[in-house]
């Protein structure tokens, strides 16, 4: 396995993006090791708060949720997906599969064995995230999902699949132009920049490519066995378990109809739908603060 790992200078003096890295080893199943940067803030004592960025994001997503958490005492965790950000990146298609993210990410969560973990995931971080949730339900508290799914082997739908062909046909992926375009407010050419810099060429994009065509939408893909097993766990999780979808979001309006129908989790939450687009983090940060706050501390209640 080839590995690129974005050069440093590519993230500095980047808006609103002031963060200490962190770096942890995860192993591919050739044994490649690779690193995974993530973000940690607050203090350490306090229960995690995870946020999983979906594609072709990366935790730069996450810049003004994490530090607001962090000032109200949560302990907050953002990482990279191997791909993306500042993790490494395998240059070749085929070395990204849905089952080594989930294995990447697993590995990093127990490695650092989080526990009491309140999620919030959006986009593939959803697609991972309840893969984690499903795998490890005694390390997680609560959950906030948010313009997501786990698929498994049904059509997604027209909006999704003129994605997936853009993705797969582009000549240059334009990571900053995409990610603008499924936010509301639209980006500065600032946050477009940054959204670009973990990709200094085409060839670093490999992950982000290659990750539409993972998403489970007929019965021939990999992982609808897997995402099947793992719904049979999310049938049964009875921890709270909040929806938080957007209102303007084409891809993934109506999907958190099949949450509220099949995950017990759900009963008596204060579910709500945000205003925004499809990357809900650029469109309003503060409501998602608000929402991990208030349902954190309602534990005491």
């Amino acid at each position: 396995m080839h590995v690129l790992r974005t050069p440093d200078e590519r993230f500095a003096s980047l808006a609103d993006f002031d963060f200490v890295p962190h770096h942890a080893e995860v192993r591919a199943d050739d044994g490649t090791a690779l690193r995974m940067h993530y973000l940690d803030a607050g203090p350490r004592s306090a229960a995690p708060v995870l946020l999983l960025h979906g594609e072709p994001s990366w935790c730069y997503l996450y810049r003004h949720i994490v530090p607001a958490l962090a000032a109200k005492g949560h302990r907050v965790l953002a990482p990279d997906l191997i791909g993306f950000g500042k993790s490494d990146k395998p240059s070749a298609r085929s070395d990204y599969s849905y089952e080594g993210h989930v294995a990447w990410l697993s590995q990093w969560l127990t490695g650092l064995d989080l526990r009491d973990i309140t999620l919030f995931c959006q986009d593939w971080g959803g697609l991972l995230g309840l893969r984690l949730v499903a795998a490890f339900p005694e390390r997680f508290a609560r959950v906030i999902v948010s313009n997501t799914g786990l698929p498994i082997g049904k059509d997604a739908g027209p909006g999704f699949k003129a994605w997936l062909n853009y993705a797969q046909t582009v000549p240059v992926f334009e990571t900053g132009k995409i990610v603008s375009m499924g936010v509301k407010r639209g980006l500065s050419a600032a946050e477009i920049a940054a959204y670009d810099a973990p990709f200094p060429d085409d060839s670093y994009s490999s992950g982000a490519r290659q990750f539409p065509a993972l998403v489970p939408i007929t019965s021939e893909h990999a992982s609808v066995v897997q995402n099947k097993a793992a719904w049979d766990v999310l049938c049964r999780f009875d921890k709270p378990f909040l929806t938080a979808f957007s209102d303007a979001d084409p891809v993934t309006r109506g999907g958190d109809a099949v949450f509220h129908k099949l995950v017990p989790g759900t009963t008596g939450q204060p579910h709500c739908t945000l205003k925004g687009s499809h990357f809900i983090q650029e469109d309003t940060p503060q409501d998602i603060v608000q929402l991990i706050d208030t349902m954190v501390h309602a534990r005491a209640d």
